[in-house]
């Protein structure tokens, strides 16, 4: 990673935990979609972040929601989940050219269909671990499961809306 890009992606850290914290915290669907517009700092970390770099920023930062929340580590413990996973999942899915090394995965970078591939199943992850761990287990199951559904589609339905109106095609983290 690129020293350049420290203070950048310090300060996309701080933003939005913030908007997490104070705009969508308490916003709530229906009583099962929520909103986890943190996640587009994790999924925008670039490629060239190590495993357990990785899985750091997402202690960090599950923990730092997990201040807010008053949650006990589950947004940690989910974080830490699908930043492990990132990996593996990034390699499994190559665009055709391949990866350039410092390159971020962005809509207009990577392209709707990448980006759709890469982040629902990370974002449906996060939430599965999150909520499951929140009921205490499968006892809830059909409740449960509708709150990471709704969930996972607002979530990726907002990272889409905040990447078309504050990243261009050139900046990314």
């Amino acid at each position: 990673m690129n020293s350049q890009n420290i203070p950048a992606i310090i300060a996309y850290f701080f933003v939005y935990l913030a908007m997490q914290v104070l705009l969508v915290a308490n916003l709530v669907l229906f009583n099962r979609g929520f909103f986890f517009i943190y996640l587009v700092f994790l999924l925008l970390l670039p490629f060239d972040l190590k495993p357990i770099p990785l899985m750091l920023i997402g202690m960090i930062t599950g923990l730092t929601v997990d201040l807010f929340y008053d949650t006990f580590g589950i947004h940690a413990a989910a974080c830490v989940f699908i930043m492990f996973l990132r990996t593996y999942w990034v390699n499994t899915i190559p665009p055709r050219g391949g990866y350039e090394i410092s390159m971020t995965p962005t809509i207009r970078v990577m392209g709707f269909r990448w980006f759709l591939t890469y982040a629902l199943p990370l974002i449906f992850i996060h939430n599965f671990v999150l909520f499951f761990i929140e009921a205490g287990g499968f006892h809830m199951f059909g409740f449960t499961i509708t709150k990471v559904v709704f969930s996972a589609l607002l979530t990726f339905i907002a990272i889409v809306i905040i990447q078309y109106l504050f990243y261009s095609a050139k900046r990314g983290l």
